[in-house]
């Protein structure tokens, strides 16, 4: 009886796509990963700025606390603020392109307002 051997395991091949897969999944997470710690400094930003008795004293506090958070992809003066009813609302929405390689980026789209906590 000389017949195949059934053999169980990983092919080389399929390590080497498989360890180039996580690789790739590993650089994505590293670049996008920054974007949403900004974004979740955001919403901490907008929610000590509420507080703010003006429109411009909400923009000053949101611009202060990006400062000491190193958020860049938004301004005070990019802030939507409202009133519904007695309370203010600050929003804000942006986006964020992270270039992966060649013609290929990823989008994020990040929005935020003080109605939703």
């Amino acid at each position: 009886m000389a017949g195949k051997s059934n053999q169980r395991g990983f092919s080389f091949l399929f390590t080497l796509i498989f360890v180039a897969l996580i690789a790739w999944l590993g650089l994505v997470v590293a670049q996008v990963f920054p974007t949403y710690l900004e974004y979740t400094g955001a919403v901490k930003a907008i929610h000590k700025a509420k507080e703010g008795a003006t429109v411009q004293d909400v923009k000053n506090i949101f611009d202060k606390a990006a400062q000491i958070d190193d958020i860049r992809s938004i301004t005070g003066k990019d802030l939507t603020i409202t009133k519904a009813g007695d309370k203010v609302v600050v929003a804000f929405a942006y986006n964020k392109e992270i270039h992966m390689f060649g013609p290929a980026y990823v989008l994020m789209k990040y929005t935020g307002n003080t109605l939703n906590n």
